[in-house]
């Protein structure tokens, strides 16, 4: 039942409409963006990119039988369960490259992986993993921090995890492993400033997987398909060395295929969150993938992906409703349909490091955090690395950016991007790049923030006032955080408060490494 060869901006809205949906609705189940869903109904013979093609098969897939007919689609249902799983498996060559990577990473021969994750998913319940994405939800960041601690046990003389004091008496703990010359690094997103060196040839740092890495493995992919998360097998940055300090980053950076993290070192998560849920201490992948902070701190010997995150501030103009001038700070909360901080709060933006097509020029941080921007403050869904498909030469050429963006590169002070601070994630390895954009021109709010609305990996979008000094105290002990995002936050609103001006009255916060 597979139409990606003609499917079209009409067919899509045509499906939609047979639904019964809204756009929001039809954005929501395929993953996509309500602006692309707007967009097919604007340009009817707009072919739609391959991984959104993929989507609308499988919408179609799981359809009423009354609705597959309408469109010509077969209703002969598949011998068997497993043969249906076979279809649906050979379907993305996404899946095809995690399951070849199994295949040789576990010792199995060719095409066990396949057969493993088709027998899974006949026993995989979406309405189950539902249920355990609301039980994942309730675990809170503390209680994270607090689990971590117990199994990594006493801290290294040389660094610690991160702490920061909000106001008087609010304390907040987290997972990030630092120490004190990675924060308040001050340090201009500027190629003077930042640079990351890309090196080829790196070896990979995962040789072997054993029977219970492999198990969950196979149950990560059923569950991708199940759920239809996003898996799209673009190169990672990972870290093999490490030079931070003070209005500086630098160190060395390999690359590694997105699907070797999400099946090893992404897992580790969701392993720790189930085990707070249920009470259980058995940990096997933690203990295989990262068993101490020795291994955290070994950065080149062991896959160490990565993140870029900022604290957004735009100023606005004082206004006869709201107030006084200010700046506006944007938080959002993570869309079920990713892999990484699912159902969590955070800054906006937050990305994977990774080229895009560039590998020198995209190891800079400021490279990751503008192309962010784009993609999930201003709508350009062709610097998406989840749609697997780009071919332009340089998708962040002046002619080729957003109307926003395009203002905001058009002179140098237009937009400032500085590196807060920077840590390795005791929850998944992850090494955290936690910085600040400020945007300081009032135009640009007038002119543009009807045009700032969140990708499909935000489910809301939350915004604040830098002058209200107790939401933004409450907001900082909401106990829904990322660990990377209260990291990002903290360290941005420190900074935010030195540099801000009269447009600011953020509660004093400080930090400790424990």
């Amino acid at each position: 039942m597979n139409l990606s060869n003609g499917w079209t901006g009409k067919s899509a809205c045509d499906l939609q409409a047979a639904l019964r949906l809204s756009n929001e609705a039809f954005a929501e189940l395929l993953g996509v963006g309500v602006r692309t869903v707007a967009g097919w109904h604007q340009k009817p013979t707009l072919r739609p990119q391959t991984v959104w093609q993929q989507a609308l098969d499988t919408t179609l897939e799981q359809a009423p039988a009354a609705v597959r007919a309408r469109f010509g689609a077969s209703s002969d249902q598949p011998d068997t369960e497993a043969t249906d799983a076979e279809i649906r498996l050979s379907a993305d060559p996404h899946i095809g490259a995690a399951l070849d990577w199994l295949d040789q990473h576990a010792g199995l021969e060719a095409g066990s992986a396949r057969h493993g994750v088709a027998r899974r998913l006949i026993r995989t319940d979406a309405r189950e993993l539902q249920n355990r994405g609301s039980r994942r939800a309730r675990v809170q960041q503390r209680e994270v921090v607090a689990a971590l601690e117990n199994y990594y046990g006493e801290m290294p003389a040389s660094h610690g995890l991160y702490r920061a004091r909000c106001g008087t008496d609010g304390v907040i703990d987290t997972s990030i492993l630092t120490r004190p010359d990675w924060l308040d690094l001050d340090c201009p997103l500027l190629p003077a400033h930042d640079q990351l060196r890309a090196k080829r040839g790196q070896p990979d740092p995962i040789t072997s997987l054993d029977e219970d890495a492999t198990d969950a493995a196979i149950q990560r992919l059923a569950e991708t398909l199940t759920m239809n998360i996003r898996m799209v097998d673009s190169p990672l940055y990972r870290l093999t060395g490490i030079d931070v300090r003070k209005e500086h980053i630098g160190g060395t950076v390999g690359t590694a295929p997105f699907v070797e993290y999400a099946l090893t070192m992404d897992l580790l998560e969701g392993e720790l969150i189930d085990a707070i849920a249920s009470g259980a201490q058995w940990l096997p992948l933690r203990d295989d993938h990262l068993p101490n902070v020795a291994s955290v701190l070994d950065v080149s010997g062991r896959l160490c992906a990565g993140g870029v995150l900022a604290l957004t501030a735009i100023a606005r103009p004082a206004d006869p409703y709201r107030g006084e001038a200010d700046y506006l700070l944007l938080v959002q909360e993570r869309s079920g349909h990713v892999l990484n901080a699912s159902r969590r709060l955070a800054v906006i933006p937050k990305g994977f490091h990774q080229p895009l097509i560039d590998l020198r020029a995209d190891a800079q941080i400021g490279a990751t955090l503008r192309r962010e921007m784009e993609e999930e403050l201003f709508g350009r869904s062709d610097v998406d690395s989840t749609t697997g498909d780009q071919r332009s030469a340089d998708p962040m050429h002046p002619t080729r950016l957003s109307a926003p963006m395009r203002w905001l590169m058009a002179e140098p002070d237009r937009l400032r991007l500085e590196c807060t601070g920077f840590g390795l994630n005791l929850v998944s390895g992850n090494y955290e790049f936690a910085s600040l954009i400020v945007i300081d021109d009032e135009h640009f709010w007038t002119e543009f923030g009807g045009m700032i609305e969140a990708n499909w990996e935000s489910s809301n979008l939350h915004r604040y006032s830098s002058l209200d000094t107790d939401l933004l105290t409450d907001l900082i002990g909401d106990v829904a955080w990322s660990n990377e995002g209260l990291f990002a936050m903290t360290q941005g609103l420190h900074r935010l408060r030195e540099i801000g001006g009269q447009r600011v009255n953020l509660p004093p916060i400080e930090w400790e490494i424990r």
